[in-house]
């Protein structure tokens, strides 16, 4: 299939001078989707010209159904051989053609096609670009759907390029697809293997449609269920990849109306329906502000209790939305139950700290227990980001071993590289590796590359802990005392003046006891015969006094530590062993507090108003082994050999000399 769109691409070679490459694409895609189209009809065209005799609107839409099996008609005359029989009537007759589609396609106006037309016959490439195609037999017999989703996939990488675009905004490599793919299926395998099972799955950010291409592709073959039947919908905001996702779904025989455009976020157009599957490879660091007033209007008519009520990610990431959106999406547990796959880069695992927007989000999923699983995958598989990249799994309805926890699979050293890059893409999941993969999911063991935790090993209270205040006196500090600090040391009815020469002849002695200090500063006042009441005294010591992690502890007027400088600290949910949060709260974080503050800070406490609940999954942590240094003598060895090898150099090159 790489041959055929090398072949529909190399007709972009007629193309150059009039059109520039960054506009072959607005030629091929829409012309690769016609001849898709018109190969179709072939065997249904008279007899649909019959019918459209006959019936019209409606009725006609039904009679086609009926007769040919098919979701959508062209009443046109034409097609590619007849449409090159009149070279000089040929734009009109291709206009006339394209508008003769049945109503449910509106993929040629997505594409601006007329304008195409139109421009390629004011330059004299109409009939090139005519016959080209028509040499090209895209027949459903001759060329199966994965194929034409190659090509597809083929002539959007080489338009991106061309474009200088990103080709991964369009599609997913398959590769990552099938991954998805058998992990959701992986848990539902009695029921699909049903004969005549019907399940539905949806996309919504569907692209080309090679997510949902794939899922089909996947149950209905042989070695999986034939006869199963699965309804696929879709939503995507690029006007051109709906174009193409829905004419490949036409050709799959599906309702075209399961297809459809939009933006997700802002108008999610299924809205209240739920499905048996959901996918979705959303974009990732790419901002939300185009839907953000949409967003902010739903989240505030649901009252919190919507698809968006969990909480809302930072403005320049969005993908997070879309994982609560799947999470809405699946099917109830009432009704069967749903499960949903979506891929994500690193940031879902644990941006944002306690009870941040997505932290809330990971919150209601983990306390709700729809995670049911989240596979590392290789750097380098996609085509627009060689980051770490990850599946998570979603399930509400886990069978009873998987309740409680979550299963995390280090797949990033799975990847093969490819012979030649395909973009960023530079490693491939082969077959071996996904049937790995898929092994160590269905094993559900802890392992090396496996890791079952249970929900709570992802929580943590953010406490705050406020150190005692500790603090030291000079009485040099009195020269930088503004009148405001004067007037609250002295009061107002005394003059200052004669107590600050006082103090200055005390030098820069630091002392750490306000008592010893405040004995010190008695007794150079009444050696001049100066005096103070205690209350002044002591205001006066803490006009004079600055923090000091050595110095005594400060008490207020009940004997109790006055709390100084504060630090946040994580404590784990399953800290010293609170497997289940059993011991709850209270318990775990004085336990922490004992272990882990108080014999470096004694008098430390807890603000417990200011505790706040976060979640984070904190993936490389999980799997980190430690590799203890190469050493000193191996160094050593190494460092010898290198410097041998550069005498032996220089030996040479004085040789020469």
């Amino acid at each position: 299939m790489s041959n055929l769109g090398q072949m529909a691409w190399n007709i972009a070679d007629g193309l150059r001078g009039p059109f520039k490459p960054n506009q072959y694409g607005d030629v091929i895609l829409p012309f690769t989707v016609l001849r898709r189209l018109d190969c179709t009809l072939a065997s249904t065209r008279d007899q649909v010209r019959e019918l459209a005799g006959k019936y019209e609107g409606k009725v006609l839409d039904v009679q086609v159904r009926k007769h040919t099996g098919l979701p959508f008609y062209n009443i046109s005359k034409f097609d590619f051989p007849r449409l090159l029989e009149d070279p000089d009537g040929l734009r009109a007759n291709m206009v006339d053609y394209i508008n003769s589609f049945s109503e449910n396609i509106d993929i040629f106006e997505k594409f601006e096609f007329e304008k195409t037309i139109d421009k390629l016959a004011e330059k004299g490439r109409l009939f090139y670009v005519v016959s080209a195609f028509a040499d090209m037999n895209l027949h459903p017999s001759l060329v199966s759907n994965a194929e034409m989703g190659d090509l597809y996939e083929y002539v959007i990488r080489k338009f991106a390029e061309a474009s200088n675009e990103t080709a991964g905004e369009h599609f997913t490599p398959r590769d990552a697809i099938r991954l998805m793919v058998d992990l959701l299926f992986a848990e539902a395998t009695e029921a699909l293997m049903e004969p005549g099972v019907v399940r539905s799955i949806y996309d919504p950010t569907a692209g080309t449609g090679g997510m949902l291409s794939m899922a089909e592709s996947v149950l209905t073959s042989p070695g999986k269920n034939p006869h199963a039947r699965l309804r696929l919908y879709g939503q995507e905001a690029n006007d051109q990849s709906y174009a193409i996702c829905k004419a490949d779904m036409i050709g799959k025989g599906q309702d075209v109306d399961n297809i459809r455009l939009g933006d997700t976020l802002a108008d999610d157009k299924f809205a209240g329906q739920t499905f048996d599957f959901c996918m979705s490879n959303p974009p990732y660091g790419v901002d939300w502000k185009v839907s953000k007033e949409a967003v902010d209007k739903e989240l505030k008519a649901s009252h919190g209790k919507g698809r968006f009520g969990h909480g809302l990610p930072p403005i320049n990431d969005g993908q997070m939305l879309f994982l609560s959106h799947l999470a809405h999406k699946m099917r109830p547990v009432q009704d069967g139950g749903g499960r949903a796959g979506i891929v994500m880069n690193t940031s879902p695992l644990f941006n944002g700290g306690a009870e941040s927007g997505p932290s809330r989000i990971r919150q209601w999923l983990l306390e709700n227990d729809l995670v049911d699983a989240i596979v590392a995958l290789p750097t380098d598989m996609f085509y627009n980001t060689n980051i770490a990249t990850y599946i998570w799994i979603l399930d509400n309805a886990k069978k009873p071993r998987r309740q409680g926890k979550i299963q995390l699979i280090d797949a990033s050293s799975f990847g093969t590289k490819m012979p030649k890059s395909l973009g960023n893409k530079r490693k491939e999941l082969g077959d071996t590796a996904r049937e790995q993969i898929v092994a160590l999911y269905d094993a559900y063991e802890d392992g090396e590359h496996s890791k079952i935790l249970p929900n709570e090993a992802f929580g943590y209270w953010t406490i705050t802990v406020a150190m005692p205040l500790r603090v030291n006196y000079s009485a040099a500090r009195a020269v930088d005392l503004d009148e405001k600090a004067l007037t609250k040391a002295f009061g107002k009815t005394t003059d200052p003046a004669p107590f600050l020469e006082v103090l200055a002849t005390m030098g820069n002695e630091i002392y750490r006891s306000r008592e010893k200090f405040l004995d010190a500063v008695r007794t150079a006042f009444a050696s001049t015969g100066l005096r103070l009441t205690a209350a002044q005294y002591r205001n006066l010591a803490a006009a004079l006094q600055a923090e000091d992690p050595d110095g005594e502890v400060v008490l207020d007027a009940k004997g109790k530590p006055v709390a100084g400088s504060t630090d946040k600290e994580n404590v784990p949910f399953t800290y010293a062993g609170n497997q289940n949060g059993e011991h709850g709260y209270e318990q775990t974080v004085q336990a922490y507090l004992e272990t882990e503050v108080l014999p470096y800070s004694p008098g430390a406490e807890v603000l417990h108003k200011e505790t706040r609940v976060g979640y984070e999954i904190p993936f490389g942590r999980i799997f980190y082994t430690y590799e203890p240094p190469r050493s000193l003598a191996e160094i050593d060895s190494d460092l010898e050999k290198q410097i041998a090898k550069i005498l032996d150099l220089l030996h040479k090159v004085e040789g020469h000399k």
